[in-house]
């Protein structure tokens, strides 16, 4: 037994120190990546043209060699039309925006590029319709991502949001900004609450004579502390942080939709779109997808996308830390380490 034991501590400070190597790279590599700005490109994608080529490909296919050519013939005549009457820029258009959020909501700032891009551009006529995609996260970062939605009602446009997976938490507070929801039946919306948890090792510390020492000026600069010992005032005024962001959350959502019952559903619940409509937490049962088709005939469809390019030092950081996530996985379900 001591074999194995004096073994299995060699083996854990062997990984300990393979993985402050590791880190250690990964954090000068981000650090040159982060020196070096990358600016990002937008991408406009006219989704209506490649809808009616598919629309042509498709009714080719279907037909046999004469009425191809006869379909080829009325295809020519009808793009003719087309152009003398210039039927297509006078079509009032909808805008497409693909917000897909992690927890920590940086996808925000391609969203705030996407976003002022169409108000360049669009006019009172037009629609934007967002796709949201989150299961939320930080409240600063889904608070600003729900004022950069708000900047398109602000301009006088309509705002749709479609949830074709989830939008819970952070993301149905984006979500309740527009006029109209709409969202597949078996998508997940809702969780209007707010959570926070973190680990204490304070008597894991003083179990092996660690002290640690936290200075602050301020009564309440930390409340709940992760290596500190944490007192019961200090976890009343966490409590009463959290129930204040909540508060927050309740009023900002009862503000965007005056007619639900935001007591009944501000419980942190969350509910299956087809659920949610009865409480009013959406409009619609509709995909995204087909929401769209019915929109190509009257409305020339846009979407944005704001990208930008990974250089190889964005790349190899990426890959590195993947790569030590995977080892601490291993090492946890090799050397059952208890977290």
């Amino acid at each position: 037994m001591a074999f194995i034991y004096d073994y299995g501590l060699f083996a854990v400070k062997s990984i300990t120190l393979v993985l402050v190597i590791v880190l250690g790279v990964i954090a000068i590599v981000s650090a040159i990546a982060r020196h070096k700005t990358r600016r990002g490109e937008l991408d406009i994608t006219d989704l209506s043209a490649d809808h009616q080529q598919n629309k042509v490909h498709l009714t080719e296919a279907l037909l046999n060699k004469e009425q191809r050519k006869e379909y080829a013939k009325q295809q020519k005549k009808e793009l003719k039309a087309k152009k003398k009457n210039a039927q297509d820029t006078n079509k009032p258009r909808l805008f497409l925006i693909d917000f897909k959020g992690g927890m920590d909501a940086k996808e925000v700032s391609s969203l705030r590029e996407e976003i002022t891009a169409v108000l360049t551009m669009a006019k009172s006529e037009d629609e934007v319709l967002v796709r949201v995609e989150s299961g939320g996260g930080v409240v600063h970062g889904y608070g600003l991502g729900a004022s950069q939605l708000q900047r398109i009602r602000d301009r006088g446009l309509f705002l749709t949001v479609a949830i074709d997976k989830v939008a819970a938490s952070g993301g149905y507070m984006m979500a309740c900004v527009a006029q109209k929801i709409i969202a597949a039946p078996f998508a997940i919306v809702g969780s209007i609450g707010v959570v926070a948890q973190m680990p204490n090792f304070n008597r894991l510390l003083k179990k092996h004579d660690v002290d640690i020492e936290l200075h602050t000026a301020g009564q309440f600069k930390r409340t709940l502390t992760i290596f500190g010992e944490n007192d019961d005032k200090a976890r009343e005024k966490f409590r009463e942080e959290l129930e204040t962001v909540h508060q927050q959350f309740k009023q900002f959502v009862s503000e965007h939709r005056p007619r639900m019952d935001i007591d009944q559903i501000a419980t942190g619940e969350h509910w299956l779109a087809a659920e949610a409509k009865k409480l009013g937490v959406v409009d619609e049962l509709r995909t995204s997808d087909d929401y769209l088709l019915s929109q190509f005939e009257q409305k020339q469809v846009i979407k944005v996308t704001y990208q930008t390019k990974k250089g190889l030092a964005d790349r190899f950081s990426n890959a590195a830390s993947l790569a030590v996530e995977k080892a601490v996985y291993r090492i946890i379900e090799t050397c059952k380490i208890p977290f």
